[in-house]
């Protein structure tokens, strides 16, 4: 290693390790973002406008609501950490519901369950080949994703409805633990696993440093294409996986599932706090989003307002989000930028 070389590596190794973030930034970005003040806020609101807001029964419907979603944007807090996007989520999560419900005559519960998953995992990996193979924007190659893998569910199931031949999937998606059902606890139980993996491990180290600055990371000796496409192939998987449990909380699968769920993601992630740009966000930043959007849509149809009202006002509180996120990258001056 010559000198230059030598001072360009040091270089880089200084500036990843000032994008990387120390757990008490992670909570200052955490509690600066947007969705815990508007969780709060929602949750006082609903309390005193709905009697049946605090009730145990509809206080888990809101988890359970949350829950699918909440798989997708968990799957994509990473991705969007990175520098990346991936839009096929709502697709995959189609797809994924039929295959686990249309090959259980030929595969068994498990194994079309595996299948669905292994399918997710799949097309996530491709997404994120293809993207670091061609250079291509990930937005460009994941739209024509989400549009691709939807045709495809519609060519191999038809524009039907399949019904479950295994009467232990409706059981199982409608097991509860408590007041909590299985999806839920799903739910949690993920955002547990990568949110520890984001904070503690490597990989996780990695993706903020590649979000922060993908040359310096790369120039550091961090094979970025590697954590990149794993990313992708996490995403691909949660969407699958929440493909299968809604298909076993309905006990049906139509390969029109999971349609615009890309775009709620999308809002939870954002509104968890996590930079469009990359290089910072939280886990549970996104779990405390995707609970405000579900109290927000749960409370607005107990007092009976029209439920095209929650797009706009979700769309407002978006763009508020965005707002806030672009003054606060601003001021800290933006790692990487």
């Amino acid at each position: 290693m010559n000198t230059s070389t030598a001072i360009t590596t040091k270089a880089a190794s200084q500036q990843i390790a000032a994008t990387k973030p120390s757990r008490l930034a992670m909570l200052t970005g955490f509690l600066l973002a947007p969705a815990p003040i508007l969780l709060l806020l929602l949750f006082a609101l609903f309390s005193v406008a709905s009697p049946s807001f605090l009730t145990m029964f509809n206080l888990s419907n809101v988890l359970l609501h949350a829950s699918l979603i909440g798989l997708l944007a968990i799957g994509l807090t990473p991705v969007i950490i990175s520098g990346q996007i991936d839009l096929t989520v709502g697709s995959v999560l189609g797809l994924a519901a039929c295959i686990a419900v249309g090959f259980q005559g030929v595969l068994g519960l498990w194994g079309a369950v595996l299948l669905a998953i292994a399918a997710g995992t799949v097309l996530g990996i491709l997404n994120g080949v293809i993207i670091e193979r061609t250079g291509v924007n990930a937005f460009i190659v994941t739209l024509a994703g989400m549009i691709g893998i939807r045709g495809l569910a519609f060519v191999i199931f038809g524009d039907t409805s399949l019904s479950t031949s295994d009467e232990r999937f409706a059981v199982i998606g409608a097991l509860k633990i408590g007041p909590l059902s299985i999806i839920t606890i799903a739910f949690l139980v993920v955002a547990l696993i990568v949110g520890a993996m984001m904070r503690q491990s490597i990989h996780g180290r990695n993706t903020y440093a590649i979000g922060g600055s993908r040359r310096a990371a790369g120039d550091s000796g961090i094979m970025v294409g590697k954590h990149v496409i794993a990313n992708f192939a996490l995403c691909g998987a949660l969407a699958a996986l929440a493909g299968v449990c809604m298909a076993a909380q309905l006990t049906s699968a139509q390969p029109s599932y999971g349609r615009d769920y890309e775009l709620w993601a999308v809002i939870a992630v954002v509104l968890g706090g996590t930079r469009m740009r990359g290089g910072r966000g939280t886990i549970a930043g996104t779990v405390v989003a995707v609970i405000a959007l579900s109290i927000l849509r749960n409370g607005m149809n107990l007092i009976n307002v029209s439920p095209f009202y929650v797009p706009v006002i979700t769309g407002l509180t978006l763009i508020g989000a965005l707002v806030i996120d672009r003054k606060f990258s601003s001021r800290s001056g933006g790692a990487g930028e």
